[in-house]
């Protein structure tokens, strides 16, 4: 795409100019539509992704058939999942899924490892967002592993009690919070009793 808009990116900025180029006369950007998955467990992994704009959600089913949202990917950020299936060469082990359109592009694995070689400002690059993820999850096991739902619950709609009404479903709540639709709606309900909070269809305000 030489002749294509300037790709502009944080980790693509810090490398040599003649693989910089090489990036920009070879990398296309992508649109994400909402909903468009772009990639599935089990799949191999053909790149690293870089998101250039909106939102993605890398979630994972387990086989409950429960789902959990391990993170999101906005404008600048890079895929962690991606970066570990690329050095390790599995497959993925969870899905992602575009929530806010937008546009990405993807970084072929030849050119990724040509990247990694040439440029210590990219592996530095790479790997402090990866370690910064890390932790993120290791948050997120503490969290769903030592945590009562109701807290978890709770401290949720607390973060997002500014809103006022939040518009998600019991199910989408559910996958956030990596449990079932029904312990959701049970949880919901009780709060609902002491009058924390009304229920809507496809809406929970905060009072």
């Amino acid at each position: 795409m030489g002749n294509g808009p300037l790709i502009t990116h944080p980790i693509l900025d810090v490398l040599p100019l003649p693989i910089r180029r090489e990036a920009q006369n070879t990398l296309d950007v992508l649109a994400l539509p909402v909903g468009q998955i772009i990639f599935r467990a089990g799949d191999p992994c053909a790149g690293l992704p870089l998101v250039l704009s909106g939102s993605i959600k890398v979630q994972m089913t387990g086989v409950s058939g429960n789902s959990i949202v391990l993170y999101r990917m906005g404008a600048d950020d890079i895929c962690t999942l991606s970066i570990g299936c690329l050095m390790s060469g599995h497959g993925y082990r969870a899905e992602a899924v575009v929530e806010e359109a937008g546009e990405a592009i993807m970084v072929p694995r030849r050119l990724f490892d040509q990247m990694m070689a040439v440029s210590a400002e990219f592996r530095s690059g790479v790997m402090a967002s990866y370690g910064r993820r890390l932790d993120d999850l290791m948050l997120l096991v503490e969290e769903v592993a030592f945590r009562r739902m109701d807290e978890r619950l709770e401290q949720w709609l607390a973060t997002r009690a500014k809103q006022g009404v939040i518009t998600i479903t019991h199910q989408q709540l559910a996958v956030e919070l990596g449990t079932a639709r029904e312990v959701v709606s049970r949880l919901l309900k009780e709060l609902e009793r002491q009058g924390r909070v009304a229920l809507g269809r496809g809406h929970i305000e905060c009072l």
